[in-house]
C-alpha cells in the first residue's frame, strides 16, 4: 500500500479538516436562528474552509505521482474497508475548485434565497463536504457514500428553492443519478468480490480478463456518462439547471459535472484499459455528438439558464473527448477544461441570477439592451461570455486548444468536426452578448407595461460592491489561467504521466487483436 503514498507531514489531519469543517458548520447553523447571522455564519465557514485548502496548492509535491497528505484509519477491518483519503494531481486541483466556488454561492445567494435560509445554509454546507469527500476518497465504499451523499442535498436545493418546475426538475435529476449510482455500486462490488480490496490505487493495478473489463467499463461509463452528462442522458440538465436557484445552477455546473469526467479518470481509464481502448472510437462519436448538439440546442434557445445549461452539454463533450483521445495533450485539456468550466459557467450562472433578481425573467428579449444602464455588469457578463468560446487570453482558450491540437494529431477528422462546436459556441454566446448589451430595447418597454412597478421599470441599477466581489474573483481566475496555466499544468503533469503509463501497461496484457489495429500512440 506504501508504494502507492505519501502520507500527511501536517502537524493536522488536512484533508479530513478541510472535508469535515463544513459538515460540522452544517451542525452548528440548526442552532441560529438569525438570518443575517446565517448568511454571515455560511460565508464564514466557507471561507475559513478555502484558507485551509490552500496549503494543499502550496505544499504539493510536482514530481511525484503518488497519492499526497494521505490519511489511514481502521473502519470496518472485517470488511478491509479503511478510511483512507489523499489527493493527486487530478483531484486535488478539483478539490481547490470546489472549496474556491463554495463562498460565492453564498455570496450570490444573499438576496436570492429569500426563505427558510437556514435549511439553504445547511444544505449547502452539506454539499461541500460531500463533494471535497469524492475527490479526496481512495476507498471505493468511501466513494461510494460520499457520491450518494450529494444527491440529497442537492435534491433539496433543487425541490426546495427552485422555479415554477422544481418538482419535475428534481425529481427526473434524482432518478437519472439515482439509476447511474446503481451502476457505480454493481461496479465497486464486483471488483471487490474479484479483488479482495477496496482501495482504488490497488485495483488500478490489478490485471483483470478483457470480458471482465468489457463489463466493468459499462457500467462505469453509464454511471459517469449520467453525470457528466453525455448525449443522449444528458436531458435531465436542462430542466435541473432552470428550475434550481443560482447557487445550485453553479454548483451543478462548476462542481458535480465534474464529478463524471473524474470517474472516467480515476476508474474507467485505469482499471480497464483494454475495454477503453476499444469503446474509445464509441466514446469520442458520443463525445462530438455532445458538442455539436449541444452547441446547436443552445443555439435555439432564448432562456440565457437554458442557453448556458445547453452549452455546458457541449464544453464537456470537449472534456470526454480530451479524455478518450488517450494522450497526454488531450487528457490535460480535458481536466483543464474542467476547471475552466467550472469558473466561466460559474460565473455565468451568476450572472443570470444577479439579472432575474433585478428583472425578474430569463428571457433574453427583457433582459435586452442593458449597455447603458449596466456598465459593470455587461463587462463582466461580455469577459464571461469570450471566455466560453474560448477567446484568446481566457482560461477556457488553453483547455480548449489542447484538445483540439490533441485531435487533430490523433484523427484529423475529429479535429474537423469539434471546430463545428467551437464555432456553435461562439455562435450562440455572441448572440446572447449582441441582445443583451445592445439590442433594442423594446423589450424592456413590453417588459414593463406588463410589470408596472416591478424592479426592471424603476430599480435596474448596476452591480453592489457584494456582486463585484464575486465576479472579480472568478475573472482573476479566468485570465490568470488564460494568460499563465503553467502551475495548473504541472500539478497535473506526474498524475496524467503516470495515468498514460498505466493505460500503456494494461494494453500490453492479453490485448485482443482489435486493439492493435487501433493504433495507438501514448
Amino acid at each position: 500500500m506504501e508504494q502507492y503514498l505519501i502520507f500527511n507531514k501536517f502537524s493536522y489531519p488536512i484533508l479530513s479538516v478541510v472535508t469535515f469543517l463544513p459538515l460540522a458548520g452544517a451542525f452548528f447553523v440548526l442552532f441560529i436562528k438569525n438570518d443575517r447571522v446565517l448568511k454571515y455564519f455560511g460565508l464564514l465557514i466557507t471561507l475559513i474552509t478555502t484558507l485551509l485548502s490552500l496549503p494543499l496548492y502550496t505544499n504539493f509535491d510536482l514530481n511525484t505521482p503518488k497519492y499526497q497528505f494521505v490519511e489511514i484509519h481502521k473502519w470496518f477491518p472485517f470488511l478491509n474497508v479503511d478510511y483512507i483519503v489523499g489527493v493527486d494531481g487530478i483531484s486535488v486541483l478539483l478539490v481547490l475548485l470546489t472549496t474556491f466556488i463554495m463562498p460565492l454561492c453564498i455570496l450570490c445567494s444573499w438576496t436570492y434565497i429569500k426563505e427558510r435560509f437556514k435549511e439553504f445554509i445547511f444544505v449547502i454546507l452539506l454539499m461541500e463536504t460531500s463533494m471535497i469527500g469524492v475527490f479526496i476518497s481512495l476507498n471505493t465504499v468511501l466513494f461510494f457514500i460520499f457520491w450518494e451523499a450529494m444527491l440529497v442535498p442537492m435534491y433539496l436545493l433543487i425541490a426546495v428553492w427552485g422555479g415554477p418546475r422544481k418538482d419535475y426538475a428534481s425529481i427526473k435529476f434524482f432518478l437519472y443519478t439515482l439509476l447511474g449510482s446503481v451502476f457505480l455500486l454493481v461496479s465497486i462490488v464486483a471488483l471487490y468480490v474479484t479483488t479482495g480490496t477496496f482501495f482504488i490505487p490497488e485495483l488500478m493495478n490489478h490485471k483483470y480478463s478483457f470480458s471482465y473489463q468489457m463489463w466493468i467499463f459499462m457500467a462505469f461509463t453509464l454511471a459517469f456518462a449520467i453525470k457528466i452528462p453525455m448525449f443522449p442522458l444528458h436531458t435531465w440538465l436542462p430542466a435541473a439547471h432552470v428550475e434550481a436557484p443560482t447557487a445550485g445552477s453553479v454548483i451543478l455546473a462548476s462542481i458535480l459535472l465534474k464529478m463524471g469526467g473524474y470517474g472516467f479518470l480515476r476508474f474507467c481509464l485505469p482499471m480497464a484499459p483494454q475495454a477503453t481502448m476499444f469503446c474509445m472510437p464509441a466514446l469520442i462519436f458520443v463525445s462530438l455528438l455532445s458538442i455539436i448538439i449541444g452547441g446547436y440546442l443552445a443555439l435555439g434557445q432564448n432562456d440565457i439558464k437554458k442557453l448556458i445549461a445547453y452549452s455546458s452539454v457541449g464544453h464537456m463533450g470537449f472534456v470526454t473527448l480530451g479524455i478518450f483521445l488517450l494522450n497526454s495533450q488531450g487528457i490535460k485539456g480535458a481536466i483543464l477544461q474542467m476547471i475552466n468550466h467550472g469558473i466561466t459557467t460559474g460565473a455565468l450562472f451568476i450572472c443570470v441570477g444577479i439579472i432575474y433578481e433585478r428583472t425578474h425573467s430569463r428571457e433574453i428579449k427583457n433582459n435586452s439592451a442593458l449597455g447603458m444602464i449596466m456598465p459593470w455588469y455587461v463587462t463582466f457578463l461580455a469577459i464571461f461570455s469570450l471566455s466560453s468560446f474560448a477567446f484568446p487570453g481566457t482560461n477556457s482558450f488553453v483547455g480548449e486548444l489542447l484538445v483540439l491540437v490533441s485531435a487533430f494529431m490523433k484523427y484529423k477528422v475529429v479535429g474537423f468536426l469539434s471546430i463545428i462546436g467551437a464555432i456553435l459556441s461562439a455562435a450562440y454566446m455572441l448572440r446572447l452578448l449582441q441582445k443583451m448589451i445592445w439590442a433594442d430595447s423594446t423589450g424592456h418597454a413590453h417588459h414593463d407595461e406588463h410589470h408596472e412597478g416591478d424592479a426592471h421599470a424603476h430599480h435596474l441599477f448596476d452591480l453592489n460592491a457584494r456582486e463585484i466581489v464575486t465576479l472579480a474573483v472568478l475573472t482573476f481566475f479566468v485570465f490568470w489561467i488564460g494568460l499563465y496555466p503553467t502551475p495548473v499544468l504541472k500539478i497535473m503533469d506526474s498524475s496524467v504521466s503516470h495515468l498514460l503509463e498505466q493505460i500503456a501497461n494494461g494494453i500490453k496484457e492479453v490485448a485482443p487483436q482489435s486493439l492493435h489495429a487501433a493504433n495507438i500512440n501514448f
